[in-house]
């Protein structure tokens, strides 16, 4: 289906790409990280709340946030400060930490959530059992961007993932640390991921006096 390019119409056609941003999604700053948060705990959101803090300090890609257990965050009764997950576009693992503003809101949702180990931590909407569908993930984030005022095609999931690896890799610069949190096999793809230019060589380099 579709035009021929015999077609009057077909010069007419626009392209489907046409107004919109494509390319890597804005990572978040620090001051909109706190205003969603702010946001979320304004409409009591507590699910949302765990799982944004959760897919900040995780760096996870979404298929991942979405697919995490109870058990792959919770020992002994408590949220973990550190946790191991497979990638599943990888398969490789990736260890993650848990800072404490992220326990609090994950222990939060998971005495109201319930559960047993080999539950997932954010289950679907249509079946309890199953997890959240990484389009209504999507969905969620594009919410919670536009809540704020961000343009809502600025952002995605990957923006959370990108959040804290940019803001890492800003206060240090040290790539090969962003590389190992973000579970790259190759530092070069972190290098594009994260957008460095001859800019950001260039301040670093301004930021040592030997």
């Amino acid at each position: 289906m579709g035009h021929s390019s015999m077609d009057p119409a077909f010069h007419e056609l626009r392209p489907w790409n046409e107004g919109r941003l494509i390319g890597a999604k804005r990572a978040l700053k620090q001051q909109q990280v706190w205003a969603i948060r702010f946001w979320l705990d304004q409409h009591r959101r507590l699910r949302d709340r765990a799982l944004f803090d959760f897919a900040i300090d995780s760096k996870l890609r979404g298929c991942d946030v979405v697919r995490v257990r109870i058990g792959d965050v919770v020992s002994g009764g408590r949220v973990r400060d550190r946790a191991v997950v497979v990638q599943q576009k990888t398969r490789r693992p990736v260890q993650f930490e848990l800072m404490d503003t992220a326990r609090k809101t994950m222990r939060a949702w998971l005495e109201r959530r319930g559960g047993t180990l080999n539950d997932f931590v954010f289950p679907s909407r249509n079946d309890y059992m199953a997890h959240m569908s990484t389009r209504q993930y999507a969905r969620l984030v594009h919410e919670w961007v536009v809540g704020i005022g961000l343009p809502a095609q600025d952002y995605g999931t990957h923006s959370l993932r990108r959040t804290k690896a940019s803001i890492i890799y800003k206060a240090t610069g040290n790539l090969r640390a962003v590389q190992i949190l973000l579970g790259h096999a190759k530092i070069d793809s972190t290098v594009r991921y994260l957008g460095v230019d001859v800019e950001d060589a260039l301040e670093l380099a301004e930021r040592t006096e030997v």
